[in-house]
């Protein structure tokens, strides 16, 4: 029953030990969110191809379920911006990294910045992406987004 106990404590211990660790990926990582953030403003395809898995399950702030086809289509079906649209930009503050191996946990908070002809609205939400490593690659197969009140 100790031994047991023992075995079960040390092996906590240890996971908390590497959850504590940087994240030996960590650049890689900010900069792959911060490119994302940049593309999405400009409701960019191929930012959009790279960033997300084809295996992506993405829950949004409203309640939608939605796969990478999904985003990609309605990316692609998006009408083209005219020169008076509000313009947004997405930053990321408070940025947090797990690594574990290939697989990645990157939680933030999203700031969206709109700006149109006569006033400025900020948006902030708590965003979790799960990610996995393949073939050398960084790519999200989880997503989460909550609108901060």
């Amino acid at each position: 029953m100790i031994a047991s106990l023992t075995k079960v404590l040390l092996t906590m211990a240890l996971a908390a030990t590497t959850a504590a660790a940087p994240a030996p990926d960590a650049a890689a990582l900010t900069a792959l969110l911060t490119e994302f953030l940049d593309g999405a403003g400009r409701n960019d395809a191929a930012v959009h191809e790279r960033f997300w898995a084809d295996d992506l399950i993405y829950t949004g702030s409203g309640g939608r379920r939605v796969g990478k086809a999904d985003i990609l289509k309605d990316v692609r079906e998006a009408p083209a911006p005219k020169p008076d649209d509000p313009v947004t930009r997405y930053t990321a503050e408070d940025v947090r990294i797990q690594q574990y191996g290939t697989t990645a946990m990157v939680a933030f908070r999203l700031v969206a910045t709109t700006v149109s002809h006569d006033s400025t609205s900020v948006g902030r939400y708590l965003n979790t992406g799960l990610f996995l490593k393949r073939k050398g690659m960084w790519q999200a197969v989880g997503w989460q987004a909550t609108r901060m009140p």
